[in-house]
């Protein structure tokens, strides 16, 4: 694993946030997670107007590092533990980015999947280009995506979030900008320029206006986090969902009852 897998720049009033561990898909490790939230809280100390989380590579992000959560299955009682300890870092993070006073803007070039979608959806806004794709599909390999619909489920009608979970289905960028989840489309080769005139274009606003606008249109989400992250751990914990995930890692079907 890169040391700088993520990227941290300020350029005047927009910080600028980039996942940048490609080679595995940008995925929220616990080593990711923790530079998100320190990075997060660094930020939320500044004058910085607007931030843009982005990524490198072709993928956005494909959720979390399932040959870690596998690695955790080695530790006492299969890893409860350790997974309690990742997905409450996870709920952090995105409560951090919804907290954070200053709008987030998610910068979605790619693939954006289980939780990786749950990192844009939690964002303020999503500008993606037109070939990206989203999905929540932890149901494919026998693990519900119980915390990504937390923030899907936000931004979409539930009853299409939870579409979305139990049929592990991908949309398209315009879909997702029809649900709601998606604010501005842009082509790929756009996708920088069209983010960058969002953020310019909100830096210009009173901060404090912005962050009291963002605060009176939030909603409480530990309770939601702490319960959707208890029936995750309780998903994992099933012999069957880690034969999902090592069928996955192996590239077979899984052997499911």
């Amino acid at each position: 694993m890169p040391d700088d897998i993520l990227l941290s720049q300020i350029d005047g009033p927009i910080a600028t946030l980039t996942l940048n561990n490609p080679a595995a898909l940008n995925a929220l490790s616990t080593a990711m997670l923790t530079r998100l939230e320190a990075a997060l809280d660094a930020i939320a100390a500044t004058p910085v107007r607007v931030v843009i989380l982005r990524a490198s590579g072709k993928t956005f992000c494909a959720g979390h590092d399932l040959r870690e959560i596998q690695s955790f299955r080695a530790a006492p009682n299969h890893g409860k533990a350790a997974f309690t300890a990742l997905f409450a870092l996870c709920a952090r993070v995105m409560q951090k980015i919804a907290g954070l006073p200053q709008p987030v803007i998610a910068q979605v070039q790619g693939v954006a999947t289980a939780a990786g979608c749950q990192l844009a959806a939690s964002c303020d806004m999503v500008v993606a280009a037109e070939t990206a794709r989203f999905g929540v599909n932890g149901v494919n390999i026998g693990l519900f995506c119980h915390t990504p619909l937390v923030a899907l489920s936000r931004k979409i009608a539930p009853a299409t979030a939870f579409e979305l979970a139990a049929t592990g289905e991908f949309i398209s960028a315009a879909r997702a900008q029809t649900l709601g989840l998606v604010t501005r489309l842009a082509p790929p080769d756009q996708l920088d320029a069209e983010a960058r005139c969002l953020a310019d274009l909100l830096a210009q606003k009173l901060p404090l206006a912005l962050a009291m606008g963002k605060r009176a249109a939030g909603q409480p989400l530990a309770d939601a986090y702490a319960k959707a992250s208890a029936a995750m751990i309780d998903n994992l914990l099933a012999p069957e969902t880690a034969e999902g995930i090592r069928a996955f890692l192996e590239k077979r079907p899984p052997n499911w009852p």
